[in-house]
């Protein structure tokens, strides 16, 4: 009787991460979603310029500060997809002959990999957030005072989502890496 109660408990808390799991997926995917729909921002943007140069001989305002903000934020909106995907350059070429030869250890190679992930992402997310502080206490903007300013904290504040998803992103694929790497036996390749 206490077996078959272990066995539903142990279902139920699979079902409940696996529900976690594909809402997870669903907000990181959703980021990368808006980090496309800056791209598209973005290249609207430059033909905007693009004809605005050729048609009445000069540049439109904000669209070079717009445009260096928008590209880093689109790179972190769409970094814990990457990272999930396993998209990220790496020696591909060595975890497949690692796999090859002993999982196990592939896997916890993959591991410390994601590690260090944690570690970049998390020192980027600590920075950015002293930078998205003192963007917001101070009113820092971009632009021309009287011709166009855009407030920069915003989009700061999208790029600390951005890199903490990703961070968060490392912990989980960490988490698989290692939990792989302690299965006793290495199966057959």
């Amino acid at each position: 009787m206490a077996t078959a109660a272990n066995g539903e408990g142990a279902a139920t808390e699979r079902r409940r991460t696996s529900a976690f799991m594909r809402m997870w997926s669903r907000a990181v995917d959703g980021l990368a979603a808006l980090g496309t729909l800056m791209i598209v921002l973005l290249m609207t943007m430059i033909f905007c310029d693009v004809l605005a140069r050729n048609l009445i001989g000069g540049s439109l305002p904000l669209v070079s500060e717009l445009g260096a903000l928008t590209l880093v934020m689109i790179v972190f909106l769409q970094l814990g997809t990457t990272v999930r995907n396993d998209r990220l350059a790496r020696t591909d070429f060595f975890f497949a002959m690692l796999e090859g030869r002993s999982p196990r250890t592939s896997a916890f190679v993959a591991g410390v990999w994601d590690l260090f992930g944690i570690a970049v992402c998390a020192g980027i997310a600590w920075s950015t957030w002293g930078i998205l502080w003192k963007d917001y206490e101070h009113a820092e903007y971009i632009g021309v005072t009287g011709v166009a300013t855009v407030q920069t904290w915003p989009f700061r504040a999208l790029i600390l989502v951005g890199v903490t998803v990703a961070a968060l992103q490392f912990v989980i694929q960490a988490a698989r890496s290692f939990a792989r790497a302690a299965v006793p036996g290495d199966p057959a390749p």
